[in-house]
């Protein structure tokens, strides 16, 4: 029993099968995207979290040093200053604009 294709067989069949490679390819990087979509929202979820947790922390040491009545002067400033200290510090390197001066590849001029 001989199998016998004629030539437009062989190129229709050609082109269902490269149509499914395509789709299977186009799935997969929907399916990437999402996973990716996903974990970027509960990364700044957990980010978000660890912010207000923190922030109460801090609050919280702050609110203690300062309705003490016999407070030192020295430990209200280091209470105060340290966290103004380290916010400062980030903002300012959030708002920093840098650039990074690269050499071209082949050193030529454009």
């Amino acid at each position: 029993m001989a199998f016998e294709l004629t030539p437009t067989q062989v190129f229709a069949s050609l082109g269902v099968l490269l149509t499914l490679v395509m789709v299977w390819r186009a799935s997969v990087r929907r399916a990437r995207a999402a996973t990716a979509a996903a974990r970027s929202g509960a990364r700044l979820l957990s980010l978000f979290g660890r912010v207000l947790f923190t922030t109460g922390l801090i609050v919280g040491v702050q609110w203690l040093v300062i309705t003490r009545p016999d407070g030192n002067p020295w430990v209200l400033l280091a209470v105060l200053g340290l966290p103004a200290l380290f916010a400062s510090y980030t903002l300012t390197r959030a708002l920093t604009v840098t650039t990074v001066d690269t050499p071209r590849k082949w050193g030529g001029r454009r």
